[in-house]
This record gives structure tokens, sequence and C-alpha cells, in this order.
């Protein structure tokens, strides 16, 4: 049986949290960042399950659930959430797109904006997760990643 770490609630309240630490740089080692929002980063992915596999980045306070957000800073996030959802389906024309929320592994408040095409390997069920991906070529994620600005107006 699996157990939550024991420093999970310091966790959820910040402690040594990777996603505040970075601050917002233009690229890290999992994405090159798409949009620089009001409340959010979103990043395009270097490595995935499938192409266009984007993460939005809460970046206020540091804040674990989005039940912990205003009203006024849910709505600029969602909004934000959607903008990158939609460039996703102008760009890559997918036959749906989940947005996924859990923090399960890092609590800090961020979204998962993953694209599903006809050739999905699992089409009635979450995609798998993971870094056992293989990069997606460099050349093909910054052609990607300069089309989502572009949609974005970043």
């Amino acid at each position: 049986m699996r157990e939550w770490p024991a420093d999970w609630e310091e966790r959820k309240r910040g402690k040594n949290c990777a996603m505040c630490a970075e601050g917002r740089p233009s690229e890290n080692q999992y994405g090159i960042r798409i949009q620089a929002g009001e409340w959010s980063d979103s990043y395009l992915q270097r490595v995935g399950s499938v192409r266009g596999y984007s993460i939005v980045i809460w970046r206020g306070r540091h804040v674990a659930e989005p039940t912990e957000l205003s009203r006024d800073e849910a709505s600029g996030y969602w909004r934000e959430v959607l903008e990158v959802a939609r460039a996703l389906e102008q760009r890559y024309r997918p036959l749906k797109v989940n947005i996924e929320m859990l923090g399960n592994t890092l609590p800090h408040l961020h979204t998962h904006v993953r694209p599903r095409y006809l050739d999905d390997p699992a089409p009635f069920g979450p995609l798998p997760h993971g870094p056992h991906y293989a990069p997606f070529p460099e050349a093909q994620l910054r052609a990607d990643a300069d089309a989502l600005r572009s949609l974005l107006g970043s």
C-alpha cells in the first residue's frame, strides 16, 4: 500500500515547491513556454504521450488546490487554461482535448492539457503518464511552440 509522504501537508503549503522556486522561465527541463499570462505560464512539453501535450502552471502565491483561489483568480486562471486548449485545437485538430488536474506528486496548482487523436493509445481512458517516452524532435517542438505562441498572441 502506498502512503502519502510524512511532510505532505507542508508540501501543500509550499515547502520545497519546485514550481515556485523556478520563477517564470522561458524554458525549463520539461518544456518551452508558449504563454506568459497574467495568472499562469503555459509550457509545451518536451516529452509526452501525445504531440501538443502542455501544462499550465499557476504563477501567483503558492496554491495547491483550485479551491484556494479567489473568484477573480479562478476566473483568470481558467480563462488562460481554456486559451491554451483552444490554441491546441487550432494547431493540431485533435478529436478531443483533455484538461486534467492531479497534483498528487507535486502539490502546486497546474493543469495538464492533452490533445487526443485518432491513433490514441488509450481512447476511452487517461493517457499513460511518465518519463518513459522519447523526447519530441527538437525542430518539431520549436516549430510547434512558435505556432502556439502566435495563436496565443504571445
